[in-house]
């Protein structure tokens, strides 16, 4: 559900038989970081050991290997007559998106647990339940990887960075920062109020400029691990990554309070 667009790009495909191993390993490290940082603070129990919040990501790792060989199997986009190493690449690029689309869903989708978070007040929120910098950080992040994810490997990113002026980079990045603010403000989602606490404007700009922050950082990471700042000046790369930006800002800002 939340990670088969990328099963069916073809970019991804072709970003996992050419990405150097160092960097495959790269991506796996940090989607295990993101995995316990998501699952520690919504995906499990408030009181669960940091030791069985990494053996739930590994299971989760686990299991996005699985779907992913699986569905690359049967989408005919590995074969027995592959070499090993574009085998593994294509997996491994596919299967960390999944993994973290397995742990969302195992968060979202379990009733039983989310009712259990529910009855305690907790979540991505102190025992009190006041909002949990770390664990909104970590959740927001989260959000932006899975909404740029879907985006970042298309050509479509580079062609817009390559072709629109600095002006319209500008537009980009202020129409981020003010969908941010608005969706973590101002559209009352259902139960925002557990995790976005009530502040005058310098607590909303400082909000708004932390996620938007932690979307760029989750969209330069995403486009680095495809290859997409390969040979391109820092100009373009920062092009990119802000055009990229929107989609990772509506991510954090949204997925902020609809991931927990």
């Amino acid at each position: 559900m939340f990670s088969l667009p990328l099963l069916y790009t073809m970019e991804v495909w072709w970003a996992g038989f050419t990405t150097q191993p160092e960097r495959l390993i790269v991506y796996v490290l940090a989607t295990f970081a993101l995995l316990l940082g998501y699952n520690r603070y919504a995906g499990m129990r408030h009181d669960a050991s940091w030791f069985e919040v990494a053996i739930d990501s590994v299971e989760e790792m686990g299991l996005g290997l699985l779907i992913a060989a699986g569905m690359l199997c049967l989408l005919g986009r590995i074969t027995m007559d592959m070499h090993t190493g574009e085998i593994l690449g294509k997996i491994v690029m596919e299967a960390m998106t999944v993994a973290i689309g397995v742990s969302v869903g195992t968060s979202q989708l379990g009733v039983g647990d989310a009712a259990e978070k529910e009855d305690q007040g907790l979540g991505a929120s102190g025992p009190k339940g006041q909002p949990h910098f770390g664990g909104q950080l970590a959740i927001g992040f989260c959000g932006a990887v899975l909404f740029a994810a879907n985006v970042a490997p298309t050509e479509e990113i580079a062609v817009i960075a390559h072709s629109i002026g600095s002006w319209r980079l500008l537009a980009l990045a202020l129409l981020s920062l003010g969908l941010g603010g608005l969706i973590l403000f101002y559209t009352e989602f259902s139960g925002s109020e557990h995790f976005v606490l009530p502040g005058g404007v310098p607590h909303i700009l400082g909000s708004t400029v932390m996620t938007y922050a932690s979307a760029l950082l989750a969209s330069g990471m995403i486009l680095w691990f495809f290859g997409r700042f390969d040979g391109e000046p820092l100009i373009t790369c920062i092009g990119q990554t802000v055009v990229l930006g929107v989609a990772g800002a509506l991510g954090a800002s949204a997925g902020r309070l609809l991931l927990q």
